[in-house]
């Protein structure tokens, strides 16, 4: 997909209005995220009035025509520039691996359509950077990463509890992403790989919950970690832990694997009056959580704190929601900007802290570290190994 080349600060603003219109929304890449999730959620809205796919973008000529006859999208394309020229989009839904995010985000930013982007957002913290730097000054365009796992109806009222400080003080917490990926997942050549994946288990699999944690219980202030690869043989690593201290005080372990048959995703929170579990696998709803009062607390505030309400489980669809309202209202939407970045620069840290046996301060990882740039760091053992130098035969004399 040609995209535009990298120059700072050239965001356009949208180009008309959005109220009284359907929000102008395209797909770029055609695989499963984009069909499954995007593509449903964005389906769902435009039954709503709120949305048109008028396009999808895709590197494979077969695969987007057939993506988009199967569909119903008015138009494919190979070429990411042309489909901003010629459909002007208000909304690009980026579906592609990790290592296309950065060009493709700005590419769009700069023809003035908003952002909405798969996770990991970027490879680096460079890159996000980059791509922030695009962003429009005020009233967008803005990128929005999916975090979908922030919003539903479970993470919104445990937020409220613990920001209105209803369950007292957060503690002590644990977040544990312990999933299970054999052999043939890691065949397929881009996975395992920084160059590709960006990461292993901490960045395409255990964001997601770290980032929840986060959106939970707010900023944290330095991580302790440690690394390994236990099993498959990538790149990357296949299992981390870490301690985190959050500015409040709150301490936490974190758990990112992909060696655990018994696959869960889980993030406890123990508070001065109550203990809130979440216990899921790739989504939540209210079921999933469960929240465990101190013995003196009175019955009818365990009841309050109880009520989740309606049950609105975690999904894309949730978070689209809430970005179509926050374009319509030309407002920072959540997970953009400084709120999007958190939980990258938390992964970045604790490769960090883990490849360099030391703690690492929450900010400290800017230009000129070699962290800033590379997850890996560069740190012999852990950064990918140089090409091997050709074996030049010499000739030998009878």
């Amino acid at each position: 997909m040609s995209t535009s080349e990298t120059r700072p600060g050239t965001s356009q603003p949208p180009l008309a209005p959005l109220a009284g219109r359907r929000i102008r929304a395209a797909v770029i890449g055609t695989g499963a995220i984009g069909r499954g999730s995007h593509l449903t959620a964005l389906a769902k809205l435009a039954e709503e009035g709120e949305t048109e796919v008028v396009a999808a973008v895709d590197i494979d000529a077969t695969a987007v025509e057939e993506f988009c006859r199967a569909t119903g999208i008015p138009h494919a394309y190979t070429d990411l520039d042309r489909m901003l020229r010629e459909q002007r989009p208000d909304l690009v839904s980026i579906c592609t691996p990790p290592t296309l995010h950065r060009e493709q985000t700005i590419a769009a930013l700069r023809a003035g359509a908003w952002v909405w982007c798969e996770k990991p957002p970027v490879p680096t913290l460079a890159d996000y950077d980059a791509v922030e730097a695009e962003e429009g000054a005020d009233g967008g365009p803005y990128a929005s990463i999916v975090f979908q796992h922030r919003f539903g109806s479970g993470s919104r009222h445990v937020r409220r509890l613990l920001a209105e400080r209803a369950i007292g003080r957060p503690l002590v917490a644990h977040c544990q992403t312990t999933w299970y990926r054999d052999t043939a997942y890691y065949a397929v050549p881009w996975r395992g790989r920084w160059a590709t994946e960006g990461g292993g288990p901490a960045m395409g699999h255990g964001i997601h919950q770290m980032d929840l944690l986060l959106d939970l219980l707010g900023p944290w202030s330095e991580v302790r970690a440690m690394a390994a690869r236990l099993v498959h043989d990538v790149e990357t690593e296949d299992v981390s832990t870490a301690l985190v201290r959050f500015e409040s005080g709150a301490m936490a372990t974190i758990v990112n694997s992909v060696l655990s048959p018994d696959e869960v995703s889980r993030i406890r929170i123990d508070c001065e009056r109550a203990t809130v579990e979440l216990t899921h696998l790739y989504g939540h709803s209210n079921a999933n959580w469960r929240i465990t009062p101190a013995p003196d607390v009175p019955g009818e505030e365990v009841a309050a704190w109880q009520d989740f309400g309606a049950d609105v489980p975690s999904s894309h669809l949730e978070q689209l929601r809430e970005l179509v309202a926050s374009m319509r209202a030309g407002e920072r939407p959540r997970s953009s900007g400084a709120d999007g970045r958190t939980s990258l620069e938390l992964v970045a840290a604790l490769y960090k802290s883990a490849f360099t046996d030391t703690t690492v301060k929450a900010g400290e990882i800017g230009p000129g570290d070699p962290f800033y740039t590379a997850m890996h760091g560069d740190v012999p053992g852990w950064a990918p190994a140089a090409p091997a130098a050709p074996v030049v035969a010499e000739e030998v004399s009878a």
